[in-house]
């Protein structure tokens, strides 16, 4: 049997967990309990990109000079062990649309890996 697009459920926008379902018009997250609407999600996130904020995972913006907190394990090519979760980011910088690698959008130094970019959607604001 092969699987849909309408069959694969979003993950959890406070954790990042894979293991969501469905209640009635909410999402539920069973690793955080986080619930959420799609629908809400989704305009958030329109507005955002129309207006240029950058919004970590919980949804909180963000701007040059905050920290933050890496909310899932990041492998890093070329490294023998990943950023793990909890790791605190100093002083990110938010990087300008026209610059930026894919939807990463944060610039930021990570102790022990040094300079790289990591997308706001795996961190919150500390």
């Amino acid at each position: 049997m092969t699987e849909s697009a309408t069959d694969v459920l979003p993950a959890c926008p406070a954790c990042g967990g894979e293991f969501t379902y469905a209640m009635g018009d909410l999402m539920v997250c069973p690793e955080c309990a986080h619930e959420w609407s799609p629908a809400e999600v989704a305009a958030a996130a329109d507005e955002a990109a129309a207006a240029g904020v950058v919004r970590d995972a919980n949804g909180t913006p963000l701007a040059d000079g905050d920290d933050v907190i890496v909310v899932k394990d990041l492998p890093v090519k070329g490294a023998p062990k990943p950023i793990k979760s909890g790791t605190k980011v100093r002083a990110i910088r938010i990087v300008d649309p026209a610059d930026r690698v894919g939807d990463h959008d944060i610039d930021c130094k990570v102790d022990g890996f040094g300079p790289m970019q990591l997308k706001s959607s795996l961190v919150r604001k500390a």
